[in-house]
């Protein structure tokens, strides 16, 4: 397939630029696989196409507050890091932006000098490998002095309220495993009582971890589908979660992940017989049409950038021309895109 396949045009005014007033005011846009029809909801009656027995299977990740500045120690010029992931206790994976890239023995002073650094490895794309050191736990010093990553096409001034609005907003209720540099971003429609309401009606809820790392936002630029590389990026499934999962599938209800990450994490792990695999590890799966799902029945996401390996895998999950025609349609409905925007139901 050809990455133009995937194309669509969208109205900048689209793109949501802020979260909804209320988590679970978000519209849903339902489609129907079997018939292709379309169905205009809100994300609070999910509950009315889950059945006792069904399970959502939700990214419990983390956004850490992985930005931060300060400047070369040396030279005093300016510097921003995104900190990627650890590689080790003291050593990070990050993305740096400056007027001219540090080389490696470069030393840093960051977050109003709590934080030191030295650039030990300099690779492609902005990446460097940072030797920090601080008199505090690093997470702890970032949740004070970080900021939330957004994504490249939130494009707005931060004040002071719309930060700490980012910092609750850009995170799902249940976040408990910090990790992620952006948000999987369709578990941010749920609240702790539209997920009560979902528990005493009988669906019940799985937890897996996949730490989202910036490769989520990046565009795919070969013509050829096939050819593109994924990014890889850490997940776990606990021993509980695959068992709930496993139970799930063997009773006859219906795994329903919410978001490309839960799909991305389940995919990676289902052996071709279908069984979950408890663990840890690393994911580059690249999920595009045509692909045979093991692990995944139903699906909750956002609508995705245009020629992006997200909007190739929803299109994997339901078909090429029903997800477009369904993006047509949610386009001439005005519904909000991306990150912050509304939702899309995948039955």
């Amino acid at each position: 397939m050809q990455t133009s396949d995937f194309d669509y045009d969208l109205p900048e005014e689209l793109i949501a630029q802020e979260p909804a007033a209320e988590r679970a005011a978000s519209r849903m846009l339902v489609l129907h696989r079997d018939t292709g029809s379309l169905e205009h909801r809100l994300i609070s009656e999910i509950g009315d196409y889950l059945n006792p027995g069904d399970l959502l299977v939700v990214n419990n990740t983390r956004v850490i507050p992985a930005r931060v500045f300060g400047h070369k120690t040396d030279t005093g010029g300016r510097i921003e890091l995104l900190l990627l992931e650890p590689l080790s206790d003291n050593v990070w994976l990050v993305l740096c932006r400056a007027s001219n890239r540090p080389g490696v023995g470069t030393r840093l002073t960051l977050a109003g000098e709590r934080i030191q650094g030295e650039v030990i490895t300099v690779g492609e794309e902005g990446r460097l490998e940072v030797r920090f050191a601080c008199d505090a736990p690093l997470l702890e010093i970032l949740e004070e002095e970080g900021e939330t990553p957004l994504p490249p096409y939130i494009k707005r001034a931060t004040d002071d309220g719309r930060k700490a609005s980012d910092e609750d907003r850009y995170q799902t209720v249940y976040a408990s495993r910090p990790g992620a540099v952006a948000a999987p971003t369709a578990g941010l429609h749920f609240t702790p009582e539209l997920l009560a309401a979902l528990a005493a009606k009988g669906v019940d809820r799985a937890e897996v971890t996949l730490h989202v790392g910036i490769g989520t936002f990046r565009p795919v630029s070969v013509d050829r589908v096939s050819d593109h590389c994924m990014d890889e990026e850490r997940y776990e499934i606990s021993e509980d979660a695959a068992r709930k999962i496993w139970e799930t599938r063997e009773s006859g209800g219906r795994v329903v992940a919410v978001g490309s990450t839960s799909v991305r994490t389940l995919e990676t792990a289902t052996g071709e017989q279908g069984r979950i695999c408890a663990g840890a590890g690393r994911s580059d799966i690249f999920i595009y049409p045509p692909y045979t799902f093991k692990a995944v029945d139903a699906m909750l996401t956002n609508f995705h950038l245009p020629k992006s390996t997200l909007l190739m895998m929803v299109s994997a999950l339901a078909g090429r021309e029903p997800i477009m025609e369904a993006y047509a349609e949610a386009i001439r409905k005005r519904y909000r895109f991306f990150s912050y925007g509304d939702c899309m139901l995948i039955l």
